[in-house]
């Protein structure tokens, strides 16, 4: 039989419909012949593996700088007019700056892979009117199914038949508690949580047995179509990669420009020798381009990602640190990022008042003796009529049930109430598990000759099967009214619009354990759990916000417990705040369907409850389109699309599922949200830092260019040889721009706002100050110049020294005119960064080393200089840092006229 890939909604088919569609007896199951044609027909059932990056891709990512390209050119006409040291140390250039990228990211890439282990499992099928166990990739539509507490759904089902059954779907629709499946047909437009009758790939069976017929495999399930969202959704370039990017362009177009200028002035102008004409050329392409600039950004980032690997975040990709150092809008989920994804007891309800418990499990217990007796009587029942249990001796982080059963023991344990001990005195006579069409449990106990009935479940469902109601002092029983009755419900409700999960609780004794558990019974009370906020997410929140950083709350949960638990970490004031805006995922329409309006009202929600995962995908694109810096964690199969689509995607390492780890740029190995925050401020830094690296480095490279150009057209000697150019760039140039990359920062960093993403790496303020400072600098190296050959009386390469020393001791002294003009001259955030006095102490070092040391002189053609010569390139070289603290101090006086103003 070949089966329609235009598959019906299966949800929406009663049983023997769907057995009917698909041909398939569910006492016999499929033949192995009619499974092996249908498994030619639709394939094996299994996803397409994103691979970790290989290594040959990551190698070329570190050749497609701009930067790289023109360093390239460079050393190809170095190499083509026979300068063999010159184009020998632009490829070392090269080479370095390759390795330290290509290492840092392939280690990052295996320590990622490490995280994407996956193994086949198998599953219980019927074929032949056999069960079999079958490897689940071999599973085509129409195979039986049965599966048990604890299996995994191995493909998408329609269930059957089901006893007692729920499954956990957190990872797929981000549900926080399992959800309770039926075989009854739901509606046809029913939303993927809402399909009770319906199992899927990916989720896991937490209570009961199913039997189901499989409806889809593979690409064809709901986690395969969630794959192919992730497929389609696009990761760009990081906002410092684009601004970085763009510069060297700048730069490429500049060079060019200014090279080809100063060739036809000596070609046709001057009618000079083309040796000289090369050699000018090829100062000038050395001297416009920073060579450091890829190996500092590196670097930096590098360092970034060490730092964050030692605060429990796993950084991917370099520019992913940068990213986060740039995000305007966090979109967190909810279960296990914001809250602890372990239900506790918040509040007891019953006839005597409300007793609400601290969520702290480390908090101080409660003594069993000091609570009422109708808490203690709610307490009991809840405690009877249980199916999960905790470990002797351990607590709750050892635990077997389901979560909100768990929760009820852990609250008995801490207010003294063990489970065990009361089933030794009242032993478990009779189990009747929770039904999901009953919504309801029962438990029957031995008790002094008679028979005690503890029962829990939906208030509505247990309040309807309740004749009486416990009185006030938790010991006798009064009829219980409809008014009463109402008034419960109303009670429930109000419970649940604070984001609890509410369960009614019941009791009777009958004479015998065959008697009927749900009749007759006396109402005892609610109980209210919630899984409770994380410690110290409500901090870390709130740093975000003081940082102009937006924090939305994105989950497939209910929004009555979203905005119960956004209120609870900060993201709003109160639940009933108007500022508490809930957009429920049947009002996201796609982008393209989207008008005004209707954009403006998705910005103005804080919440986005019940949403899908093609609707989370459409959200981050809609803030992209805004040009926002979107920042999206998750830890679940729903989660990958958004995650990948993200401009930093950043998955859950504990509890996350393999599909959000494989596209996130980031994995958190502590699941804290806090960790995110740190993340951001380290990305804060590195990029301040960078671009304070860049204006160093530019502002020497510039000054290279203008003495270069100025000599040239002025027909004077060159004051700065190839070799010496890429000495200086390359190594005095680069130690101070380090330093001055890996500083700690400034610890103010979260008290501004996010830059604008389009914002370049260098503001016009910026250039400004680099032609500024880099016409002092060329003036000085020139001024250094005439005075060697005319003070001094230096031939060309004593005179050439001077003016390459000059320069140097420029580039020692300019850091300091970096700092924040609100600053001190002596105490700073530059004086404060050790890097900054030990790349000093290199560059002295290598200065002396330039002038002094055999072979190396030679090569860089260098002679030392005399007394004289030592205070005139010591004098020159403090002019741009002295004209930079009257610059400095400029601006700090500027800046206070305009707040006084």
């Amino acid at each position: 039989m070949r089966l329609s890939t235009a598959s019906p909604n299966w949800h929406a088919q009663t049983p023997g419909e769907a057995l009917e569609i698909l041909g398939v007896d569910p006492e016999r199951g499929l033949t192995d012949a009619e499974a092996d044609q249908r498994r030619r027909e639709h394939g094996p059932n299994q996803l397409e593996q994103v691979g970790a990056r290989p290594w040959p891709q990551i190698l070329l990512a570190q050749l497609r700088s701009i930067v790289v390209v023109l360093l390239g050119a460079a050393m190809i006409l170095a190499f083509a007019t026979g300068r063999i040291p010159e184009g020998a140390a632009v490829l070392a250039v090269l080479v370095i700056n390759t390795t330290i990228g290509f290492v840092t990211e392939l280690r990052a890439a295996r320590s990622m892979a490490a995280l994407r282990k996956l193994g086949e499992h198998c599953t219980r099928a019927r074929r032949d009117g056999r069960e079999r166990e079958i490897v689940a990739t071999e599973l085509v539509p129409g195979d039986i199914v049965l599966l048990a507490a604890g299996d995994l759904v191995p493909a998408d089902l329609r269930l059957l038949a089901g006893e007692h059954l729920r499954v956990n779907e957190a990872a797929l629709t981000g549900e926080s508690v399992p959800v309770d499946k039926l075989p009854d047909p739901v509606e046809e437009h029913a939303l993927l949580p809402e399909r009770t009758d319906m199992l899927h790939k990916g989720t896991s069976v937490v209570d009961g047995d199913a039997l189901g017929v499989v409806v889809a495999t593979g690409g064809r399930t709901e986690l395969g179509r969630i794959a192919a969202l992730a497929g389609q959704a696009e990761s760009g370039l990081a906002p410092m990669q684009r601004g970085l990017d763009q510069l060297g362009h700048r730069l490429a177009w500049v060079t060019l420009a200014v090279a080809l200028f100063i060739a036809w002035h000596g070609f046709w102008v001057k009618q000079r020798d083309p040796t000289l004409v090369i050699e000018t050329a090829l100062a000038l392409g050395i001297a416009a381009i920073p060579e450091g600039l890829p190996i500092v950004a590196t670097i930096a980032l590098a360092r970034g990602m060490y730092r964050l690997a030692q605060r429990n975040a796993l950084v991917n990709r370099l520019t992913a640190v940068e990213t986060l150092g740039a995000t305007r809008v966090i979109f967190t989920d909810k279960t296990g990022t914001l809250t602890e994804n372990r239900m506790r007891l918040r509040s007891v309800v019953t006839p005597a008042g409300k007793y609400t418990i601290d969520l702290d499990p480390q908090g101080p217990s409660e003594t069993w003796a000091r609570l009422d007796t109708g808490t203690l009587r709610a307490m009991e029942v809840a405690v009877f009529c249980n199916g999960a249990s905790l470990d002797q001796g351990a607590d709750e982080d050892n635990p077997r049930g389901d979560p909100t059963e768990i929760a009820l023991l852990a609250a008995g344990r801490r207010l003294g109430l063990e489970r065990s001990t009361v089933l030794a005195q009242m032993p478990e006579l009779r189990v009747e598990p929770f039904e999901p069409r009953l919504q309801k449990m029962a438990t029957f106990h031995a008790i002094e000759g008679k028979v005690y009935v503890a029962v829990k479940g939906a208030p509505a469902a247990v309040l309807d099967v309740c004749a009486h109601i416990v009185t006030e002092t938790g010991e006798g029983a009064t009829p219980l009214t409809d008014g009463q009755r109402s008034e419960w419900r109303e009670q429930a409700a109000a419970l649940a619009s604070e984001g609890l999960r509410v369960l009614a609780l019941a009791d009777k004794q009958v004479e015998s354990a065959d008697a009927p558990p749900y009749r007759d019974l006396r109402f005892v009370g609610l109980v209210g759990l919630l899984d409770p906020p994380r410690a110290g997410v409500k901090t870390a929140i709130d740093k975000c916000q003081a940082a102009g950083i937006r924090v939305a709350m994105v989950t497939g949960d209910q929004p009555e417990t979203a905005k119960a638990i956004a209120a609870a970490v900060g993201i709003v004031g109160d639940p009933s705040d108007p500022a508490a805006v809930v957009m429920h995922g049947r009002d996201l329409k796609p982008p393209e369907r989207l008008d005004a309006a209707g954009r403006d009202r998705i910005h103005e929600a804080n919440i986005y409850a019940r949403v899908s995962p093609e609707q989370k995908l459409n959200l981050v694109r809609i803030y992209q389109g805004q040009h926002e810096i979107v920042a999206m964690t998750g830890d679940g199969i729903n989660d990958a699309p958004a995650l990948k689509q993200a401009d930093i995607g950043v998955a859950m390492g504990r509890r996350g599922t393999e599909a959000a780890r494989q596209v996130a740029d980031m994995v958190l190995r502590d699941d804290a949200f806090e960790t995110i925050v740190v993340a951001v401020e380290q990305g804060r830094v590195i990029f301040a830092n960078i671009r304070r690296a860049v204006i160093f480095m530019l502002c020497t490279n510039v000054a290279e260019v203008i003495a270069v150009t100025t000599a040239t057209l002025a027909g004077w000697t060159l004051p700065l040889l190839p070799l010496q150019l890429l000495y200086l760039n390359v190594l005095t140039d680069v130690f101070p721009a380090l330093a001055l990359g890996v500083g700690p920062g400034s610890g103010e960093e979260m008290h501004e706002p996010p830059r604008d993403p389009r914002e370049f790496v260098l503001t016009r303020r910026h250039w400004l100050e680099i032609v500024g400072f880099a016409a002092v600098m060329g003036a000085c190296v020139l001024v250094s110049l005439q005075l060697a050959q005319g003070w001094l009386g230096l031939d060309r390469p004593g005179a050439v020294t001077i003016s390459f020393l000059t320069l140097l001791l420029c580039q020692l002294w300019f850091p300091l005119s970096l700092r924040d003009p609100k600053s001190g001259f002596v105490r700073n955030e530059i004086t404060r960064n050790p890097w900054i006095w030990g790349a000093v102490a290199v560059c002295v070092l290598l200065m002396f080393a330039a002038v002094y040391l055999p072979g190396l002189s030679d090569l860089l053609d260098t002679r030392p200089p005399s007394a004289r010569g030592w205070a005139l390139a010591v004098g020159m070289g403090m002019v741009p840092m002295l004209v930079g603290q009257v610059y400095l101090a400029g601006r700090r006086a500027h800046a206070r006229k305009r707040s006084r103003a």
